[in-house]
């Protein structure tokens, strides 16, 4: 599984303030990121996977909500995740 507890854990730890810090924005942003390039990779062997591809889509779209959130909640934020992760080029 791609996705384990000590992944998990590892994420929160980089992108939040703490390992269990599940809800903030900057820890969704970055758990959506990891299951998003997962998905990408999928797909690039399995074109034809539609129910995937179809929520990869919902992925996408929930991560693009939550940076909106994040853009008016707090600028530097915002900002400081979409460079760490490298989302905008």
């Amino acid at each position: 599984m791609y996705l384990t507890t000590d992944v998990k854990q590892k994420i929160f730890a980089d992108y939040g303030k703490s390992q269990v810090d599940t809800g903030s924005p900057e820890s969704q942003i970055a758990l959506f990121t990891h299951r998003i390039k997962h998905l990408t990779e999928h797909m690039k062997t399995n074109k034809k996977d539609l129910a995937t591809k179809r929520s990869l889509i919902a992925l996408v779209g929930k991560r693009k909500k939550m940076l909106e959130y994040l853009k008016e909640q707090d600028i530097e934020r915002y900002r400081a995740i979409v460079k760490k992760l490298g989302l905008r080029k």
